[in-house]
């Protein structure tokens, strides 16, 4: 079965480690705030200007003061800070932060990532997506493996304007979990409970690279 939106976070969490700082971009990666692994001291960064993020309010407890990068509310956590966009930034551009979390509309198999335009369509802006590519130490991307018409979004060359190049680590989708490697290729590192490793490659339009038995992912 394939992931859900909710799992692909849930997965992505297990990449973080103790005394990361990590950002999180707009869509699926929200979702791992609520996925930290327990035991381990993380600090979530929003771009909009927030240290020490915690996971999504319960319902009816919600401050509408308090929003991430994609205006959803949120929690703060003992310590936080919260301070203006420049200082946020200052902190990408610095490279003070050690793991990037993004959702995609593209990646190829080199790296490249197409995350903040579709041509023809309303866009609400860049946003920090292209700082965040260009500063950050370590990219994982959560996406969705295909589109809503089923065509691959694992492509060999992006279609849609690129965010940033060469730039992209590692992918986690609701089928499986890929290293991008350096010389081109995606490298299948787990496939998604039931889902087939002929499957994931037909769902994959760039370069697949397959090397032995391929685990099921685990979430716990």
């Amino acid at each position: 079965m394939a992931f859900s939106k909710e799992e692909i976070a849930q997965r992505i969490a297990k990449e973080i480690k103790d005394g990361f700082y990590v950002n999180l971009g707009i869509g699926i990666p929200t979702l791992v705030a609520n996925y930290i692994p327990k035991g381990i001291n993380v600090v979530l960064q929003s771009e909009n200007g927030l240290l020490g993020m915690g996971p999504f309010p319960f319902e009816g407890e919600e401050d509408a003061d308090l929003i991430n990068a994609g205006k959803q509310t949120i929690t703060t956590l003992p310590g936080s800070s919260i301070f203006d966009s420049a200082m946020s930034f200052g902190m990408i551009r610095a490279q003070k932060v050690d793991l990037t979390i993004l959702g995609a509309m593209e990646v190829s198999e080199h790296g490249d990532i197409a995350n903040w335009k579709i041509p023809g369509k309303m866009v609400k802006g860049m946003g920090g997506a292209m700082d965040l590519v260009a500063s950050a130490k370590n990219i994982i991307v959560a996406m969705q493996h295909v589109n809503k018409a089923g065509e691959s979004k694992l492509l060999a060359k992006c279609t849609l304007p690129l965010t940033g190049v060469n730039c992209i680590k590692k992918i986690v989708t609701e089928l499986a979990v890929l290293d991008v490697l350096p010389e081109g290729g995606f490298k299948l590192l787990e496939r998604a409970p039931g889902v087939s490793v002929e499957f994931i490659r037909q769902s994959t339009a760039g370069k697949l690279i397959v090397e032995g038995e391929i685990p099921e992912m685990k979430l716990d």
